[in-house]
């Protein structure tokens, strides 16, 4: 199937249409955040979230209560009567009521977002296959992808830091460095510092062979008709890097220069290779 028949076209992105109902695009419509949200902000396939919520649980679990799980604020989090939210969507396209909010937007090397990308929608049922890898690299280079261009995401939430209170972390942050201090300056942003008895047990819990096995990390829960893990996991690798081992070196090149020309006037040091 085309991108024509499972996606909508959504204020200029697509969003797929099985898991974007009307419905539940006129909830975020309608949704208002309150000052005292936290929103933890990603384009897709850049990393996960459970740290910021753990940190703000002190180490404990977590749980939706936004049902269904595909919904555009896809999960809602309350702790300590704080609501948690992660969201995908652009700055100029969050709901309303969004510039008192503590946000911490997770980024990842988007050659490694690319390769996640290319696994993960040849196992679903609600996303255009990728086809060729060449034509897919293509898509997602110029922005046909569902979510639109990482790099126009991006750099929309880089060039919010003067509206709103931003944290900004890689994925590689949290995977290549100590995963302690990434937590440690997390609970610190969200003004909860924790004891270090607490940072280890939230460190445990958010490496990635730990989440690889939490059902609530690894979406075995979904239906093998919407997500087929018997071809490829969810959680597949947990590795910065894995991008040298799907694209060619003339892809790796060409993906380069894209982002040299798309990012050139972004004034940001990315912390990945």
């Amino acid at each position: 199937m085309t991108e024509a028949d499972l996606y909508t076209l959504y204020k200029g992105v697509y969003v797929p249409n099985a898991i974007h109902t009307p419905e539940s695009l006129k909830y975020y419509e309608e949704f208002t955040f309150r000052p005292d949200d936290v929103v933890i902000v990603t384009y897709p396939k850049s990393g996960e979230r459970p740290a910021v919520i753990r940190v703000m649980n002190r180490g404990g679990g977590y749980f939706n209560v936004c049902s269904p799980w595909w919904w555009q604020i896809s999960n809602m989090v309350i702790l300590w009567e704080k609501r948690f939210l992660t969201v995908k969507v652009f700055i100029s396209s969050s709901p309303s009521g969004h510039f008192s909010l503590d946000v911490v937007y997770v980024m990842r090397n988007p050659k490694d977002v690319f390769t996640s990308a290319f696994h993960y929608y040849n196992i679903t049922s609600f996303l255009v296959k990728p086809g060729p890898q060449s034509e897919f690299l293509q898509k997602f280079l110029t922005g046909k992808v569902i979510f639109g261009s990482w790099f126009d995401h991006v750099k929309g939430w880089l060039n919010a830091k003067e509206e709103l209170q931003i944290m900004y972390i890689s994925y590689e942050d949290m995977i290549k460095q100590d995963l302690n201090d990434s937590v440690s300056r997390i609970a610190q942003f969200l003004g909860k510092p924790l004891e270090p008895d607490v940072l280890k047990k939230i460190a445990d819990k958010c490496l990635f062979k730990n989440m690889k096995n939490n059902p609530m990390s690894n979406y075995s829960v979904v239906p093998q008709e919407f997500m087929d893990q018997t071809k490829s996991q969810f959680l597949r690798k947990g590795v910065a890097g894995d991008w040298r081992n799907l694209l060619t070196p003339e892809e790796a090149q060409h993906f380069d220069a894209v982002f040299k020309e798309k990012m050139k006037d972004v004034n940001f040091k990315f912390n990945w290779d």
